[in-house]
């Protein structure tokens, strides 16, 4: 009987340590997933059952006739863990199946849940019976106090949750995760056997119902002993990259031990020595084995952040991959994802571009610990790289490999603008042919059908001026003048587009005001003849870095696109002053507007809405500000989902930028 007691003492004291260790990992972990709070409630019934037996124990041996109140709270704390210890077990592995996919449905998880949870009904009125107990407890074999009908809800939840660790073994394809489902399966196919057994001799001798009951009570140690190595060796349930986090709660434990031992070799020397010169003495005795032990975490250590530093290089293969396509949005996306998904973040947000940091470098929030990188490149700041763990804290190793991955992310966005520039200099360069091309085009066009229009166009005039041509054929000549004059004008929109800008026009100056009047003044009876208003104000001595005709072009297009745009009885606003260092022109229509999905296009050439346009307007005031040095913006809808607003922006004269 006092080897059985030995036994229970230590695997009491074996339990009580390991539940208490995994509710203190996963309060430090922290992740906010359903699993660990369970994993939680169920290691805190473990606690409540093994330290209430250990409490119980202690007593018998210390006092010989333990007090009664002192049993009664053990009783309290074995009844509350053994009444919640089958639903919790059945509900943890609902949980981790519906983590691996096997319940999608959310009527299979709530009819499980609901058979685990439905017993917990009649178990609570025996549950609140044991718990008025004052005497008779029974602490061999706590079980049979519960009744038959515990012993048969727990056997099976036994191979309920046995099946389900078959069908994750199945499921699985790590070796390690396979293993330890493996072994569970079997240990919980002979813990459910087990209670038959402690059913079957509940009226025998009091030695065989305590070391069958022993067996139940060391079978949870070994899953979760076997769950810290897997832990912090594998990475099992995305804990192990908080090793910071089990070496923390494992060095306290041990502590808390050492300290315990201490104390009680301090009694046992209390005859020979005054229990303070005893704890004096080991307390400074670990100092011999600081040397060893520092050895051993530094190699720990060193693995560990060797095996981080391994996976940052990895990392930076496929980010190496991607910063060569030459899109730098898509690359810090790519960034965000991959380092989330290879470091199992909560949240990963990479800011490039801003050089302070936005906090003091750590933080924390509801979903974890926030910790803050700066990216930088030689002393020149180039972002951030914010990540939200699941835990509480990250990990040194995990620490120095981020630090190291903002040491390589800038030669990896180096790469990519240097890529995104040069496909930006091929696109410009072919698009500089194809416009060359289409220069020759044009001129061609020209050469070959400006001349015919011509004479068509002469000849037709003179016989209009004929009295001998019927009245009714006049009407038909005029017809066909003004398609040759629409033809003349598109072919002449053509070739203005096409012509390069001819030598000296870049550094030409011309008034603004004058070109704006001389425009307004040609478009003002087109306008009129539509019925719309054309309202034109203009600065006058404001002398711009452009060719009068450059800008003739950019006001007559925009000017033509906004009595196009208008509708009967409209207006069409044009405006030119000074804009601090620069001369803006402002051309306002109150027409239908442009959709945002066509305003990036309406710039390009040949892209028309209009059933008789060439969509060259817009594409040449583009060219013309952009040989210029200036710049356009569109901004539409302007009111109630109508108008369109284009802004150009073109430099000024130097002496007239200095006044």
């Amino acid at each position: 009987m006092r080897g059985i007691t030995l036994l229970q003492l230590f695997f009491f004291t074996g339990g009580t340590l390991l539940s208490f260790f995994w509710m203190a990992v996963i309060l430090g972990h922290r992740r906010q997933r359903t699993f660990e709070r369970v994993l939680f409630f169920l290691c805190l019934a473990l606690f409540l059952f093994y330290s209430g037996s250990l409490l119980a124990l202690n007593g018998q041996l210390y006092y010989g006739d333990a007090p009664g109140a002192l049993l009664r709270f053990s009783w309290i704390m074995i009844c509350l863990g053994l009444t919640a210890l089958p639903a919790l077990l059945l509900h943890l592995n609902i949980e981790y199946a519906h983590i691996r996919g096997m319940l999608f449905h959310g009527g299979k998880k709530s009819f499980w849940l609901f058979a685990a949870y439905l017993p917990l009904v009649y178990f609570l009125a025996k549950l609140f019976a044991q718990l008025r107990l004052t005497a008779g407890f029974n602490f061999l074999a706590p079980i049979n106090a519960l009744g038959n009908p515990y012993k048969f809800w727990m056997a099976t939840v036994f191979v309920a949750v046995a099946i389900w660790q078959h069908r994750f073994t199945k499921r699985t394809f790590e070796s390690e995760e396979k293993s330890f489902h493996r072994h569970l399966v079997w240990q919980l196919a002979l813990a459910a056997a087990w209670v038959y057994a402690i059913h079957a001799v509940r009226h025998g001798i009091e030695t065989a119902q305590a070391g069958i009951n022993l067996f139940l009570v060391a079978f949870p140690l070994l899953p979760l002993g076997t769950l810290v190595r897997k832990v912090q060796k594998f990475n099992f349930l995305q804990i192990g990259r908080q090793s910071n986090l089990i070496y923390a709660v494992v060095l306290a434990f041990v502590a808390l031990l050492y300290l315990s031992f201490v104390r009680r070799v301090s009694q046992w020397f209390e005859p020979a020595l005054p229990p303070e010169a005893t704890a004096a003495i080991l307390l400074f005795l670990p100092v011999v084995f600081f040397e060893p032990l520092q050895r051993a975490f530094r190699n720990s250590l060193r693995k560990a952040a060797h095996s981080e530093m391994d996976l940052t290089q990895r990392m930076m293969g496929p980010i190496q991959d991607i910063a060569r396509l030459g899109n730098f949005a898509k690359l810090v996306g790519f960034v965000e994802q991959w380092v989330k998904s290879q470091f199992q973040f909560a949240n990963v947000e990479l800011t490039i571009g801003i050089a302070a940091l936005p906090s003091a470098g750590s933080g924390e929030s509801s979903g974890g610990a926030i910790d803050t990188f700066a990216i930088q490149q030689g002393s020149q700041p180039l972002g951030y790289l914010r990540v939200t763990s699941h835990g509480a804290m990250l990990s040194g190793e995990t620490w120095a490999a981020l630090e190291f991955l903002c040491e390589q992310l800038p030669a990896a966005f180096d790469l990519c603008r240097l890529i995104e520039e040069k496909l930006r200099l091929e696109r410009e360069l072919a698009e500089r042919e194809r416009m060359a091309a289409l220069g020759q085009m044009a001129a061609s066009i020209s050469h070959n059908l400006k001349n015919p229009l011509g004479s068509i166009k002469t000849i037709l005039q003179v016989q209009l001026e004929s009295v001998e041509m019927p009245d009714s054929l006049k009407a038909e000549t005029r017809m066909v003048l003004a398609e040759i004059s629409r033809l003349s004008n598109k072919l002449g929109q053509l070739l203005q587009f096409s012509r390069p800008t001819a030598f000296g026009d870049s550094i030409a100056a011309c008034d603004l005001a004058e070109v704006v009047n001389e425009v307004s003044a040609v478009m003002r009876p087109e306008a009129e003849r539509k019925g719309i208003a054309l309202d034109v104000a203009a600065q006058s001595g404001l002398r711009v870095m452009a060719s009068r005709e450059a800008v003739s072009d950019i006001v007559s297009n925009l000017v033509v696109n906004g009595l196009e745009a208008a509708d009967g009885s409209g207006r069409v606003e044009v405006r030119a002053m000074r804009a601090e260092s620069s001369a803006l022109i402002c051309v306002r229509d109150d027409g239908k507007g442009i959709p945002q999905e066509l305003r990036e296009k309406v710039m390009q050439p040949f892209f028309t809405t209009k059933t008789q346009g060439t969509g060259l307007g817009l594409a040449i005031v583009a060219r013309r500000v952009s040989d210029a040095g200036g710049k356009v913006e569109i901004e539409s809808p302007l009111k109630q989902g109508r108008g369109a607003k284009f802004c150009v922006w073109l430099p000024v004269q130097r002496d007239e930028a200095g006044k």
